[in-house]
């Protein structure tokens, strides 16, 4: 038997821990103070390279009507065609073209994010992710902490009203904040 030349991949799949992870973003409201939300519901994976952290790849779903910023009737407009309009566009979603290390424990990843049905190429820093580490139950898990920001204009969510005072209701720069978990497939 002839020896292999070609080399051996130490990619290994890991599975976002949805009961672990969230993706949170804010926003200006009145251009006085930061209104959060949260999308409770987030799927996706990570194929993760340990030796070369540069050929990792990552992808996420984020399911659109998981919306909560703790008010229903503001939950209930964003879920509407005046902000994402969830019945058209179910899901938000991001597949990454490349991943660079900037320093220990630090990356950057751009990707393809997908918004109200508007793909626009995005640039997260990233903490992490951490050593691997088994779980009570035998599961080996890894978290990162992932963030942009984005104007939502960029992505056709250009509702906004007009305050008396002249500014806007709704700020146009929005900072998503992804915290996740992984579990080793």
């Amino acid at each position: 038997m002839g020896t292999s030349t070609a080399p051996q991949s130490t990619a290994a799949t890991w599975n976002i821990d949805p009961v672990h992870s969230v993706a949170e973003f804010k926003v200006k409201h009145m251009m006085i103070s930061n209104v959060k939300g949260q999308f409770t519901s987030v799927k996706g994976s990570l194929t993760l390279d340990e030796e070369d952290v540069t050929k990792s790849r990552v992808q996420a779903t984020i399911d659109a009507a998981s919306i909560n910023t703790r008010e229903e009737q503001r939950d209930t407009h964003l879920k509407s065609a005046d902000f994402f309009d969830v019945e058209k566009y179910p899901t938000l979603t991001f597949q990454s073209t490349k991943v660079s290390r900037v320093g220990d424990g630090e990356l950057t990843v751009d990707g393809d994010l997908t918004i109200h049905g508007v793909t626009r190429n995005v640039r997260f820093a990233v903490e992490g992710p951490t050593p691997p580490n088994k779980d009570p139950w035998g599961n080996t898990r890894v978290g990162l902490s992932a963030t942009t920001r984005i104007n939502r204009k960029d992505f056709g969510l250009t509702w906004n009203a007009a305050l008396e005072t002249g500014g806007i209701l709704v700020g146009e720069d929005v900072t998503i904040t992804l915290d996740v978990q992984f579990v080793k497939a």
